[in-house]
């Protein structure tokens, strides 16, 4: 019976680390180096691992359906401002999206990275319209790294402005005055290497200036990993700056831009919580989990920035976002991991809600976050995204409650919505916490004890894993397979507290959150173990990298995109620093033995029989080194060496990133062998097609 092939060899070196007593041997750090070694065993293991992938037979079906669906396109989330709304959309088989400004119903392209680069690696990361809607601030980045620069251009006439600001990575800018504020990182060469991606400062810049002459606002002596960002009012005179240390807590202060100002003056400072602040109306509107972990929203008058008054308080749902229009707020909660949009006055009485269905989710792409409002105006935009449907972006009005489609995508062609079953069971974790999960699944498939089934998660940062309209998830679902999203701990689904139950030492829980979905699937009568493969990117392929080392019999298959595998020297790569806040460091004792005990890098052991496995990952990542994917196929690679029957596959994109700003062919491509490979492990459609496959040796 034919084989997989072999595996290029890594060899293995005698590099070490002695932590806190412990000697912790890394013999694959060379794969951290970017160097000519590393390269050639790169472009070995691609070359296999498309061999293998090409070989299944329903790969080019794959791809063809993904072109398919993927090809509908993309909506961000319309921002109305004046008389014009602002959408960020990618159509057809456009590689990137395009930010279109809508005016007398009209929409005009306002600016293509499509156009900007035949390849389609040119990609627009963030937008920000002036207080009038004249003028965009905006970033362009190239294969995926989201190293930004920052332009500027004229949204009346389509004509670019001189401005051009390098450094400018995941920029917040600010409107304000004649000029903005803005976000910006180090110039290669002013920092140690390496710190480019930290020492992050707030600057002011007055159109026409010299950017090099920008002033400093604010930042200046923090430490390098914190993470700055402000708010401004549209006439100039006051800013809100944001000091935060990770995703637990942050500091508040505002600043009056005038001439004899005492500097920056405390709005919230050594409070164990988040404030995020807007300015709007002349105060300032704050949601902040400062003792009301589910969100509350404050107000507060500039001459009194310290004094907090409760305007919508908290409840026993999260609040996930707001924003205020000339006299409301609207407000989005989470219920059970699914939207609801409200309106309530500025004097703090609910009003209405806006009408959603069951199971749908408000989109949420940074920096247009729903609901998107214009303080000038009632008018707010929101995008409505689901598992079933591509989404749909509308404008609301605060004063009647209307809301007019602004965009939709097309359904794909033979993609069914009413064909499609969402569900949303409740499972027992380990230590008896209850936590939800959504089933997205043909109405004609039932539980078999062998449906196969990818379980998807994320368990982090406080990011919460909601309805949403994948490409991927759709191929899979109409081809009869299980897709299941899993609401774990370390997610903001139910507030801070849930965060904080995932995160640091109680990381944990989030894994034990996971097994117990799967597990749960089994036991219902969904699938087995031999059907059941995970997912998940980034902290979610932390997660499937821990559930494949601590509960390698529970799963057949696993793909780990662009994971964090080395917990104990992730800090030291990109701008992962500022994840310790999240993981812990572990430079400190206590912190490091809570990540050597999961750490999957360090947690593989001889003998085990470890799952089917892809990992990809990107050159281009600015996020999450690729050597963490390099060093752990490598490793359970030579773990395995001598089982003829293993499957460690690694696939490395170029010109390309952590995702953002992916174009639609590398979509489809990256897309397309995840399919493949869960269609072959587990057994999807005729078995008997699979078992063409030359890699059926590989553990059935």
């Amino acid at each position: 019976m034919e084989r997989l092939p072999p595996p290029p060899p890594a060899e293995r070196g005698d590099e070490a680390d002695v932590l806190h007593g412990e000697r912790i041997a890394d013999p694959y750090r060379w794969l951290e180096r970017d160097g000519s070694l590393t390269r050639a065993w790169t472009d070995a293991q691609n070359a296999r691992t498309h061999a293998v992938l090409d070989a299944v037979p329903d790969r080019a079906r794959f791809a063809a359906r993904l072109r398919e669906l993927l090809g509908v396109g993309l909506l961000g989330v319309p921002q109305p401002v004046g008389e014009r709304v602002f959408l960020e959309r990618r159509s057809g088989t456009a590689r990137q999206m395009v930010l279109y400004v809508r005016e007398g119903g009209r929409d005009r392209a306002l600016i293509d990275p499509n156009a900007l680069d035949r390849d389609g690696l040119v990609a627009l990361d963030w937008w920000y319209p002036s207080p009038d809607g004249r003028l965009v601030a905006y970033g362009l980045s190239r294969g995926g790294t989201e190293m930004s620069t920052l332009h500027v251009i004229d949204a009346v006439n389509g004509r670019a402005l001189p401005e051009e600001i390098p450094h400018t990575q995941r920029a917040r800018v600010a409107w304000s005055g004649d000029g903005f504020y803005y976000t910006v990182h180090p110039s290669p060469g002013s920092v140690p290497p390496g710190d480019e991606h930290y020492f992050r400062r707030v600057r002011y810049h007055r159109l026409g200036d010299d950017p090099a002459r920008d002033a400093l606002v604010f930042g200046d002596g923090l430490p390098k990993e914190t993470l700055l960002s402000m708010d401004a009012d549209a006439k100039g005179r006051w800013v809100v700056l944001s000091a935060a240390e990770g995703w637990t807590r942050n500091d508040l202060y505002l600043l009056e831009r005038e001439a004899g100002s005492d500097g920056p003056r405390v709005m919230i400072e050594g409070a164990d919580g988040l404030s995020d602040a807007t300015v709007a109306g002349g105060r300032i509107w704050i949601r902040t989990n400062v003792g009301s972990p589910n969100y509350r929203i404050v107000v507060a008058d500039p001459d009194a920035p310290d004094q907090w008054r409760t305007v919508v308080p908290e409840s026993e749902w999260p609040i996930e976002s707001f924003d205020v229009t000339r006299s409301h707020l609207v407000v989005h909660t989470l219920v059970n991991a699914s939207s609801r949009l409200s309106i309530w006055s500025q004097d703090g009485r609910w009003e209405r809600d806006v009408p959603l269905d069951p199971f749908v989710a408000l989109l949420d792409r940074a920096p247009a976050i729903s609901p998107m409002a214009d303080p000038e105006s009632e008018r707010f935009g929101y995008t409505v995204d689901s598992f079933t449907r591509p989404p749909v972006a509308y404008v609301g009005d605060a004063d009647t409650g209307a809301s007019e489609v602004v965009a939709e995508l097309a359904v794909p062609a033979g993609l069914d919505p009413l064909a499609i079953s969402v569900e949303q069971e409740p499972y027992r974790s380990k230590d008896g916490t209850e936590v939800p999960m959504f089933l997205v699944h043909r109405r004609d498939v039932r539980p078999t004890g062998a449906v196969p089934t990818i379980l998807n998660g994320y368990g982090g940062f406080n990011i919460s894993r909601t309805p949403a309209f994948s490409g991927s998830v759709a191929a899979w679902v109409e081809a009869g397979g299980l897709y299941v999203v899993a609401n774990l701990r370390g997610g903001a689904e139910f507030g801070e507290r849930w965060h904080r139950a995932g995160m640091r030492a109680n990381k944990q829980n989030v894994f034990d959150d996971f097994a117990a979905a799967g597990e749960a699937l089994v036991q219902r009568g969904w699938t087995s173990r031999e059907h059941l493969g995970i997912s998940g990117g980034s902290n979610g392929g932390l997660l499937v990298g821990a559930a494949m080392t601590q509960r390698p019999e529970l799963f057949a298959a696993v793909a780990c995109a662009v994971p964090l595998l080395d917990m104990l020297r992730y800090q030291h790569f990109l701008i992962a620093r500022f994840w310790i806040a999240e993981y812990g460091s572990a430079d400190d004792g206590a912190q490091f033995r809570w990540l050597r005990a999961y750490s999957p890098y360090h947690n593989t052991r001889a003998g085990a029989r470890y799952p089917a496995v892809l990992f990809t990952t990107a050159e281009g990542d600015s996020r999450v080194d690729p050597g963490h994917a390099r060093k752990m196929t490598a490793l359970v690679q030579w773990l395995q060496r001598d089982d003829p029957e293993a499957v460690t596959l690694l696939r490395v994109d170029r010109d390309a990133g952590h995702g953002i700003g992916k174009p639609l062919d590398k979509q489809v491509d990256d897309y397309a062998d995840q399919l493949a490979f869960f269609q072959w492990r587990l057994g999807l459609g005729d078995r008997s097609v699979s078992e063409q496959v030359g890699t059926v040796a590989a553990g059935r």
